[in-house]
């Protein structure tokens, strides 16, 4: 149950707690599609099937474009900083970088 009461201003205001609470789903809300996003490439990883795919391009695309709407999101409701979101982009960028990398590799 949210705890929600009116300010004496018309205002809302949620319980210390309770946006705790929030934050720490937000944040495992966004780590499960993360998650998502590395299991791709590491099945990509796996079949060493090449980044120029344009089936695995759109999707991949298409989940990062997801969770950076997310996190943006989610910044401007200030559950987490703007920090955060950027450490989740730049750890999946890393990841794919990696993997563009290890496909070039083989491809020589």
């Amino acid at each position: 149950m949210l705890l929600v009461t009116e300010t004496l201003d018309g205002g809302i205001e949620v319980s210390t707690e309770k946006l705790w609470e929030l934050q720490q789903k937000a944040l495992e809300r966004l780590q499960a599609e993360a998650d998502k996003i590395i299991q791709l490439i590491e099945v990509q990883k796996q079949n060493l099937t090449g980044p120029k795919c344009p089936v695995y391009e759109e999707v991949l695309d298409m989940q990062m474009f997801g969770l950076s709407r997310q996190i943006e999101m989610l910044v401007q409701l200030e559950l987490i900083s703007k920090e955060v979101g950027k450490q989740f982009l730049t750890r999946l960028d890393q990841k794919i970088s990696e993997f563009h990398e290890l496909i070039a590799e083989y491809q020589v």
